[in-house]
């Protein structure tokens, strides 16, 4: 049985909201880590390093510049594991 791309998103939403000590409902798609909750740069290397164990892949660290929102984490963790695109998601 395949993990659904809502099941992964969800999973990374508590693993973001972990991190950065957040309610999952304080989390959208599109909000930003930085701007938006206050995460600092040590807490977006915690989340890569969370992902990273979670799902068993490498994400180099140039790729934190696209990390700045659940979207943005997504894409780049589906990239580096082989599943399919983010843009295919429906909304």
């Amino acid at each position: 049985m395949t993990t659904s791309v809502e099941d992964r998103m969800a999973k990374m939403r508590d693993i973001v909201c972990e991190i950065l000590e957040l309610d999952p409902d304080e989390v959208t798609d599109d909000s930003l880590f930085k701007e938006d909750h206050g995460a600092d740069s040590m807490g977006t290397i915690e989340i890569l390093a969370l992902l990273e164990k979670e799902y068993g892949v490498v994400i180099d660290e140039a790729e934190l510049i696209r990390m700045v929102n659940l979207t943005g984490v997504y894409a780049v963790v589906a990239e580096v594991a082989g599943w399919e695109r983010a843009t295919e998601r429906a909304s």
